[in-house]
């Protein structure tokens, strides 16, 4: 079992067919016992993820609904979700001031440096940090997370 922390670019994947998308749905594969972590305001962005498709009508109306109450339950079911707390925020604004950072992306790389940080005092094993956004994977390998961009994925 391997602790993964993935960002909104990444949980698309599972629900949309685009490159990385079979990688992905194999790492969350029940069988392959793997726990994919994220922050709640993946959601929000996965989301909005999904609604540009349908205004770009790369989604039908009825795809839409079936793939948003689809990723609902499973982000309830199968992800770990972390909550937004003091820590994190203080963690992102530190980020926003050293690297070039969007401000949700931010949140998803404090969240992950904070949850690596507290696997590594268990010691337990420490997280891989997924992101198909090449800015925040670079912020993210500056900040020595293990990384991993499911584009490369095939």
């Amino acid at each position: 079992m391997r602790n993964y922390y993935a960002d909104s670019s990444v949980l698309v994947k599972r629900h949309v067919n685009e490159t990385g998308a079979n990688w992905f749905r194999m790492l969350c594969c029940p069988a392959a016992g793997n726990a994919i972590i994220t922050s709640w305001i993946s959601m929000v962005e996965v989301y909005s993820a999904f609604n540009r498709r349908l205004r770009e009508s790369a989604l039908n109306p009825n795809d839409y609904i079936q793939i948003a109450n689809d990723f609902k339950v499973i982000c309830l079911n199968d992800y770990e979700l972390i909550e937004l707390n003091p820590p994190i925020v203080e963690r992102s604004k530190l980020l926003l001031e050293n690297h070039h950072l969007r401000a949700y992306d931010a949140v998803q790389l404090a969240t992950a440096l904070i949850v690596n940080e507290t696997l590594q005092q268990a010691g337990l094993m420490l997280l891989t940090f997924l992101t198909a956004d090449e800015r925040l994977l670079s912020a993210a390998q500056k900040e020595n997370l293990s990384t991993d961009n499911p584009n490369l994925h095939l």
